[in-house]
This record gives C-alpha cells, structure tokens and sequence, in this order.
C-alpha cells in the first residue's frame, strides 16, 4: 500500500497595525490592497481557484449518483467536482463524449474512473497534458488489445456472468445488440454488498444497462503509461477480482490502496475514496 500524505498551506498577507484586534482586524483583512491582491476571504478563494477539477466517471450498472458521497466530501474540502454521463456504448466512443467534458473544464484535472470507467479514462486522458493524474477505483486498467471481458476472465473470482440479464434490441441500422443490466434480486449480494440494503435496492432499480459489445472492445491507448495513477483494489469485489486488480495496479506502477469493500466502494467508502483522489491532487498539482 503507498500513501502519500501532504499538507495545506496558507500565505496570509498585508500590514496589521500593532493595537488592531477583533472586527478591526477582521476588517483590514477582507480590505486587501488597492489592487485587490490580498485579504483572508481572498486568499481562501484563490485557494479553492487552484485546485484542479475532479472529473468522475461512473462504471457499468449505475450512474453519476454513485458519486454522491465522494462528491460531498471534496466540496467540503474545496474541490470543483464534474461527474460524467457515461454512455456505456463502447470505449472508443465512450472514451470521445468524456474528452468533450475535458476539453469543457479548463485548467488542471485529476481524471477519476469506476469499473468500466477506468477503460475510458485510459484512453480519453490520452495525449491529455492537462489531465495531471489518473484514479482507478475498483477499476480496469486496459493496455491496447486488451478488453474489459478478457481482464475480468484473468483469474477467476468473477461471478458477474450468473447474475447478468442480458436484454436484445434493435439498433438504427437494422441490426440487433444487447445491453446487460444486473437482476435486480441479485444486485446487492453481486454488486454492492456493503452498501446498506434500501440504498442497494434504489441502486439495483436506476441501474444504467451497458452494451455488451462495450465489455467486448479493445483498448487502443493506455494513459496509464505516462500519466501517474493511484489505483483502489476492493478484496471483496464479486464482479473484477482482487487478482485481476492487483495485476493491472502493479502493471501500471500505480500507487495502491487495498479496501475489504464490495465493487460499490466509492458508496459504502465514500471518504476513503475522496483521500485518495485528493493524494493524487495532492501529488501532482502545486
């Protein structure tokens, strides 16, 4: 497990004279300079301004709620937060609608992946010299060639296939595809088995489905390989083994954290998930 810890500094500036105290002082200090430079109130701002952004982006089989915990706790602590709509159609395609928010959000930004999310950012954060740090959480870390189905099959473990309910459709060309969603009665125990059981229900009924043929595409491209990434590996996760994790964290040289939590981690560890992004920021942003 690697943990990086850092601390916040703060520069507070401008002449107080000797007998100021209490509102005088308080007063002196939101004034500033007549160039408006300096103040408490100021300098707080300035400090939320520099942060970078957290772009999230959610996995198969949820949607941007996922995020609410992790999100509360990095506004809390001055974070502009962005949480993605994840098409679930492909990594390719998935991988382009993710730039478009990347190429929206101007400034720093540690790039934040769930599940299947973790294919994307890999491949969205690209060429991205803005994009400062890379976190996968309970996540894929693809190299080229590599699909979201052949890493899960690695090591075994996965018991994903049984609870499936795949659901066919007609696509606008003529041709037939199939979404997977997760049976509703099997979503807890499968996919979030530490998340609190009326939560779990919510989440089992607003799953959002992923193309089948998304599990199936290749990565082209592996951020990972140049950008620095922090990884979070759930030893209880029933849908991307431990193993399988483990493998693709070393592989990648990512600095790693190890949690018994289910594939829901970043619901049922809402705060541990936000220190770890916010390490990342820590790390790569000054």
């Amino acid at each position: 497990m690697v943990s990086i810890k850092g601390g916040r500094k703060r520069l507070v500036t401008g002449a107080v004279a000797a007998a100021a105290a209490g509102v005088a002082l308080a007063a002196f200090a939101l004034s500033g300079t007549a160039s408006g430079a300096t103040g408490t109130a100021k300098a707080a701002d300035t400090s939320r301004q520099a942060r970078p952004t957290i772009v999230l982006e959610h996995g198969a089989f949820a949607d941007g709620s996922s995020w609410n915990g992790v999100i509360s706790r990095l506004h809390a602590d001055g974070y502009p937060v962005v949480a993605a709509a994840n098409p679930l159609r492909g990594p390719a395609s998935d991988a382009a609608a993710l730039r478009t928010v990347l190429d929206h959000v101007k400034g720093p930004k540690i790039l934040v992946g769930h599940s299947y999310g973790g294919n994307v950012i890999s491949e969205a954060a690209t060429g991205d010299p803005d994009v400062k740090a890379l976190v996968y959480v309970a996540a894929f870390l693809p190299a080229p060639g590599e699909s979201a189905l052949e890493l899960t099959g690695k090591y075994p473990g996965s018991t994903l296939p049984d609870a499936l309910d795949p659901v066919t459709y007609q696509q606008a060309d003529g041709s037939t595809g199939t979404d997977l969603y997760i049976q509703q009665d099997k979503f807890r125990h499968q996919f979030a088995a530490d998340v609190p059981a009326e939560d779990a229900a919510l989440m089992a009924a607003e799953q959002r489905p992923i193309a089948q043929a998304a599990l199936e595409e290749k990565a082209t491209s592996a951020a990972w390989k140049t950008t620095p990434s922090w990884d979070i590996v759930t030893t209880k996760d029933l849908n991307i083994p431990a193993a399988v994790q483990r493998f693709m964290a070393a592989r990648a040289h990512a600095h790693t954290t190890e949690v018994a939590a289910s594939h829901s981690v970043a619901v049922s560890h809402p705060r541990l998930v936000a220190g770890v992004i916010e390490q990342a920021a820590r790390a790569t942003v000054r």
